[in-house]
């Protein structure tokens, strides 16, 4: 993808990404006033925002509004060269019909191996790499939530100080296990979130569950094997009151973080990595600055052996064409057809569409709509084949670039992101958010370097420099590749883990709740 700047670094300027764009979106921070002349000789007709789109040329009723090269709608009306085009002049068009898809008729070919590079993680029993040390507490119903909360304080407090090797302790609450409709076809999405949470690498292997004892979920499924010291409810009879729910707890705890303790970092392949790709908070400058140097870092990753996970189906479905072709194989291109089937299915029992997705500040950074949104959040995926699809819930199992099927929330695909196998999150963001993960770190870029000056305490990677011509996409991406492995192995810690500003896991559970 070419960038194309009208200006120098000062002037009024523009960005058009691809000869065929007849619009352009503003670079100037805060946005330029009308009569403001572009280089080129293109003058504003009204005020038009950063990150808004110009008319670059006069554009007729209903003919299509162009960028990323691709229809991102039509005019209502006519748009004159210099004219903002605000949403409301754009009529959004239909979502690509899933039944007539190119599949694999154009798979990237592979790029050469990336050899030589390594970051220093956690080894664990099954093979896998954790970048942290983690005990994590799982549970099997939202009931016991406060005791477990009021027994990790204690730990936090007496126990983590004499286990030096360990990061953290962290309790994997949710709100299901009870009241819902445990047998119901789409149960099985919660259920396999949970096993597959306990199993992620940054945890070590050490389980541990706590249940009430009457909840619809057993917390034996949530074990990956039977293994009854590894899991305490709180109605045994043992347990004569609170206190000794807590030291029970408390005692499950210090057998399993003695454990983790002996635990050392050592030198590991990046082809270890299992990177989890989400965008939030976005604007017009994601597929801009920050997807497009996310995209390279993930081609070198895949390069490199390792396992990149893009997600989010209503940010993919309006740009699914792109995709299906990049299939590795006919299988692999069915399964993104199949996943995005589901999803609409999904909406349409609940009375919605997809244009549901683009939120008021996705509309304010600039994006007039779903196509648009989509067109800039695929960037992250490089150009690299898509070489598998995991549903919503589901671990990952190769390697390569794949697509997790997960709903667009950043709570719910980061939860499901984990549950895939994610040790690290790769997070980019236009508008600007204090997200962040107990359980994986989370690398936050922004898309413009006014919000990486502006939160310089947040903000781990400012991808604006791009749009500004300090550096290349490509300069980027490997600065980010960089960065990828000094927070792999605890060289470099992320803002959010700095601060301790964690966000609660969500399960998605499109079934029934009783």
């Amino acid at each position: 993808m070419a960038i194309t700047l009208a200006a120098d670094t000062y002037a009024p300027r523009y960005i058009k990404l691809n000869a065929r764009d007849n619009v352009a979106i503003i670079v100037n921070d805060f946005g330029l006033p009308a009569g403001t002349r572009m280089t080129d000789g293109l003058e504003l007709r009204n005020f038009v925002p950063q990150g808004h789109k110009v008319a670059l040329e006069d554009i007729a009723k209903d003919a299509p509004i162009i960028r990323y090269g691709e229809i991102i709608g039509y005019a209502l009306d006519t748009i004159s060269a210099g004219e903002w085009v605000e949403e409301a002049r754009i009529h959004m068009p239909d979502a690509p019909d899933l039944d007539s898809l190119e599949i694999a008729n154009a798979v990237p070919e592979a790029q050469p191996p990336l050899t030589g590079y390594t970051f220093e993680g956690f080894r664990n029993p099954d093979g896998s790499v954790g970048v942290k040390n983690i005990l994590a507490i799982s549970t099997s119903v939202q009931c016991v939530a406060g005791t477990l909360e009021f027994a990790l304080k204690r730990i936090k407090a007496e126990l983590l100080p004499r286990y030096p090797n360990v990061d953290d302790v962290v309790a994997v609450t949710h709100g299901y296990g009870c009241g819902v409709a445990i047998n119901a076809p789409d149960a099985y999405i919660p259920i396999r979130t949970l096993q597959n949470i306990a199993r992620n690498p940054n945890f070590g292997g050490e389980v541990m569950v706590v249940g009430l004892g009457c909840e619809k979920l057993a917390p034996e499924r949530l074990l990956p094997k039977d293994d009854p010291a590894s899991m305490m409810r709180l109605q045994d009879e043992s347990n004569q009151s609170f206190g000794d729910m807590v030291e029970t707890i408390f005692t499950m705890a210090d057998a399993r973080l003695k454990i983790l303790n002996q635990r050392k970092r050592e030198t590991c392949p990046a082809s270890d990595l299992v990177i989890g790709l989400q965008c939030g908070g976005s604007d017009a400058f994601s597929g801009v600055t920050a997807n497009p140097a996310l995209g390279f870092a993930s081609d070198l990753l895949v390069r490199a052996g390792a396992t990149v996970m893009f997600s989010e189906v209503t940010e993919v479905r309006d740009a699914i064409e792109l995709l299906t072709r990049r299939a590795v194989n006919e299988d692999v291109g069915r399964a993104l057809v199949r996943e995005m089937d589901w999803y609409d299915s999904y909406l349409a029992r609940g009375g919605a569409d997809r244009s549901a997705n683009t939120t008021p500040g996705n509309k304010k950074g600039g994006l007039a709509n779903i196509v648009e949104k989509s067109l800039g959040s695929i960037v992250k995926s490089g150009s690299s084949a898509i070489s598998g699809v995991i549903g919503p819930g589901e671990r990952a199992t190769t390697k390569g670039l794949l697509f997790a099927a997960t709903p667009a929330s950043d709570f719910v695909c980061g939860t499901l992101q984990l549950a895939a196998g994610m040790q690290m999150q790769i997070f980019t963001t236009g508008r600007g958010t204090p997200y962040g993960l107990a359980q994986a770190p989370v690398i936050k870029v922004s898309t413009r370097t006014e919000l990486a000056k502006r939160w310089s305490d947040l903000i781990d990677f400012d991808a604006g420099r791009i749009a500004s011509g300090e550096m290349t996409i490509e300069e980027a991406g490997w600065e980010l590749f960089q960065l990828i492995l000094d927070v792999a192995s605890g060289r470099k810690q992320v803002w959010a883990d700095k601060w301790g500003l964690h966000n609660d896991l969500v399960l998605f559970n499109p079934a029934p709740v009783t």
